[in-house]
């Protein structure tokens, strides 16, 4: 249970560092982020593989790349779900839905 609860801090501080950098994705504070980060727990326990297997099609003739456009609309749903975390146009879930990914691989490494 304490592995589960160090796992969210870590992401939600990823979640408000990527607000850092990417304008167009906002974080009111922490306790915001810790709420983004139970939507998007949910969001892709629940929605995310009914859309991954409606757009396995799509996936496999564009060779993987339109899940960086599936997690682009996850990181959106959830900012239009949670309260204190704004989501301002696609190309920013784009950029903060890479750069979380890209952040959760290095720290899941360590």
């Amino acid at each position: 249970m304490v592995n589960i609860f160090f796992k969210w801090v870590i992401y939600a501080l990823l979640i408000v560092f990527v607000s850092w950098i990417v304008p167009g994705i906002e974080v009111d504070n922490f306790i915001s982020a810790m709420f983004v980060c139970i939507i998007l727990a949910l969001i892709n326990t629940f929605i995310k593989p009914l859309i991954q297997l409606i757009a396995l099609p799509v996936t496999v003739i564009t060779l993987g790349l339109f899940s960086l456009v599936i997690n682009a609309l996850m990181l959106m749903l959830a900012g239009w779900i949670a309260p204190g975390f704004a989501v301002e146009g696609f190309l920013s879930a784009l950029i903060g839905s890479i750069l979380l990914s890209l952040f959760a691989l290095v720290v899941s490494r360590i």
